[in-house]
């Protein structure tokens, strides 16, 4: 699972020069140019660091920091601003961000950066099942050292049965964590993902616990 990235930047040739650049290091990143739809998207998706422009239409990146701060959103920050005037960077910092760069910049500086402070934002603690190895902050699961290549649906999944190891997990349990708000879930889909899981990984045992669910046996 890769990197999720918002840019807020509303000059397009800017914004695309970015976006190139950091989903040619594999990032994934999405684009918005005003305000309002950063702040919507921020409603329907996780992502793992904030590129903000501050002066952009509807909602300023400044006032759209501060509203995720107040909302417990502590996703790192970066402000991309050809603001140098210190009341515009002291609000910035005030309303929570975690560093700045002043328009026009190194791109290798921005990628330089971009790494660190998402080093030290990795908060989250390793999570082990034998060779089973789950890192939250990257979204990603692997085996005896190799990354598996797995859909969102099987990685959910996955960590789903980690974190209930030796216990059943219900069915029903299943379908409302990974398809409450979305369609397509049935006890068929589950049996699907469950099968290209152990087809994935035939050295664990996922057992099937007969009209109640699936047990992760460590």
């Amino acid at each position: 699972m890769s990197i999720k990235i918002l840019l807020l930047e509303d000059d397009p040739l800017f914004g695309e020069t970015v976006v190139d650049l950091l989903e040619e290091e594999g990032y994934e990143v999405e684009h918005f140019t005003n305000g309002q739809d950063a702040l919507n998207a921020t409603f329907a998706t996780k992502y793992d660091l904030y590129l903000l422009d501050i002066s952009v239409p509807l909602i300023k990146g400044t006032t759209l920091l501060g509203e995720l701060r107040d909302s417990n959103d502590d996703t790192p920050a970066i402000f991309l601003t050809s603001h140098t005037d210190k009341e515009t960077l002291t609000l910035g910092f005030k309303n929570g961000a975690d560093d700045y760069m002043s328009k026009p910049f190194d791109m290798d500086e921005l990628l330089f950066r971009l790494k660190a402070l998402l080093r030290r934002s990795n908060k989250q603690d390793i999570e082990s099942v034998g060779k089973l190895l789950h890192e939250p902050f990257y979204k990603r699961v692997s085996y005896d050292g190799v990354e598996l290549d797995i859909s969102k649906k099987e990685y959910e999944l996955l960590v789903l049965l980690m974190k209930h190891v030796n216990a059943p997990v219900t069915k029903e349990y299943i379908l409302d964590e990974l398809w409450s708000h979305s369609s397509g879930g049935s006890d068929g889909a589950i049996r699907v993902y469950i099968n290209r899981l152990k087809q994935l990984l035939p050295e664990i045992q996922i057992e099937n616990i007969r009209g109640i669910g699936y047990k992760l046996v460590s």
